[in-house]
């Protein structure tokens, strides 16, 4: 089992943060953002860590694999995803975002976890987003599971009954998950590719009638969106809310 952090994009919402280094560099509890997700990724069932890559890409001076989206700036995580195919296409891999924290139980619950494509979620979201926006619904959407399958994503809604988790940016696709989605890709244009975040993706994926496993979790995990977000966790929380190796 592998795993691919995707890196390559700015993080604009950031401001002056990012100016002269990439989103995943900013730190948080002392902490580069990326060296918490590989702390965690850190795992005896995980053989080996890529990184995609795109803004600033001289400075990742990690000693991993590196995919490189040169086009980062007019695509997105899809597309940035798509260049680690090679890799996606020999095994199993756990892909996360480059954005955000959690502690190293949840990729054990990941790894352990069976199916084609799966991802993580938070049923405690609320209390998160609460801290973060003045109306959590401005910035949540739609997520609804059914025995264990997500069958909705990433629609606007106006009442957070219709919000049964907050999808983290942590999936795990097989090789013959990945088989199936790299071919329904193949039937969309380029410039639809480049377009396509993650979450679209799944729900395109659900419209396919793919089947999308998830895996609940209560907290313990942070979403670095905005300058804001630090400024928040450094008042609300310090590094053992996350039960990681500091160390690692």
């Amino acid at each position: 089992m592998k795993a691919i952090i995707l890196a390559a994009g700015r993080g604009s919402r950031m401001g002056l943060l990012t100016k002269s280094q990439p989103k995943c560099m900013t730190t948080l509890f002392g902490k580069k953002l990326i060296n918490w997700q590989i702390s965690a990724l850190h795992n005896k069932h995980i053989s080996e860590i890529g990184i995609v890559v795109g803004y600033l890409k001289k400075n990742f001076k990690f000693k991993k694999k590196y995919f490189y989206n040169d086009n980062w700036e007019n695509s997105n995580m899809v597309a940035s995803l798509l260049m680690a195919d090679t890799w996606l296409k020999r095994g199993t891999s756990i892909i996360s975002y480059s954005d955000i924290v959690y502690e190293k139980k949840i990729i054990n619950q990941l790894v352990k976890a069976r199916g084609d494509i799966i991802i993580t979620y938070d049923k405690n979201w609320l209390d998160l987003w609460k801290l973060r926006f003045d109306n959590p619904l401005d910035d949540a959407e739609s997520f609804r599971v059914r025995d264990g399958i997500l069958y909705d994503i990433g629609q606007k809604v106006k009442n957070v009954n219709c919000i049964e988790g907050q999808y983290m940016g942590l999936l795990k696709f097989t090789k013959n998950g990945w088989l199936k989605i790299s071919t329904f890709l193949q039937s969309l244009s380029k410039d639809t590719i480049n377009t396509l975040d993650m979450t679209t993706l799944l729900k395109k994926l659900i419209e396919k009638k793919f089947t999308i496993n998830c895996i609940a979790i209560n907290g313990n995990w942070l979403e670095v969106d905005t300058e804001s977000d630090l400024k928040i966790y450094r008042q609300k929380f310090d590094k053992q809310f996350l039960k990681v190796d500091y160390n690692a």
